[in-house]
């Protein structure tokens, strides 16, 4: 389970020397995509399993079982935040841009099955991850994007997610829903706000890569 935290430590120098580097061609958004999903999945799922374990959260990661189900729930969360974020990204573009809605719409699935080939399919992923990895494809590719709003409705599979996968008894999660939904969203707004200042959705439309 080490790699698990050196991931996350990683990701959090990168994101506090990176933040705001613009966004101006497709690599950029790619990364910005990868990196932000990466960081609200792994903060909202740990977060929600440190304050729900208390001084025994430590000690869950010598459990053989808490490991392969909170492996299998990281990667479903994953996919569901890869997925809100993409939507919100190509409802951007499509707002700050001339382009068309079918070329916004090109572009976003080119991207997310750009991660997604490079991500694989993990080993500690669980049986259903390609089903779930092809999800988040076909909504990309049935985005209505020139109806995309600029808040919170995008990131709709995420919460959901969380709540769904998290390796917690349902009787604990029924109580909780509420707030850890909310602590999504809550997670979900510094990115949006990152994203908008950022992108140059021209730049990012007409980059060759």
């Amino acid at each position: 389970m080490q790699d698990l935290w050196h991931g996350l430590r990683d990701y959090f120098g990168v994101l506090g020397r990176g933040r705001e580097k613009p966004v101006i061609d497709r690599a950029g958004l790619k990364y910005f995509l990868e990196t932000r999903a990466s960081f609200v999945a792994q903060t909202s799922l740990y977060g929600y399993m440190r304050t729900r374990a208390g001084q025994l959260y430590p000690q869950l990661f010598d459990e053989r079982e808490f490991g392969r189900l909170l492996n299998i729930a990281k990667w479903y969360v994953w996919l569901a935040c890869l997925s809100d974020l993409t939507v919100y990204a190509g409802g951007l573009l499509a707002q700050q841009s001339s382009a068309s809605p079918t070329s916004v719409g090109s572009l976003m699935e080119e991207l997310v099955t750009s991660i997604l080939d490079d991500t694989g399919i993990p080993d500690e992923a669980g049986d259903e991850f390609a089903t779930q990895a092809q999800r988040v494809l076909a909504r990309v590719a049935g985005c209505d994007w020139s109806g995309v709003r600029d808040d919170e409705t995008p990131f709709s599979e995420s919460p959901s997610t969380l709540v769904h996968r998290a390796p917690i008894v349902d009787t604990l999660k029924e109580l909780d829903e509420e707030i850890v939904r909310n602590s999504v969203r809550f997670r979900w707004q510094e990115i949006r706000r990152d994203l908008r200042r950022n992108l140059d959705a021209e730049a990012v439309l007409h980059a060759n890569s």
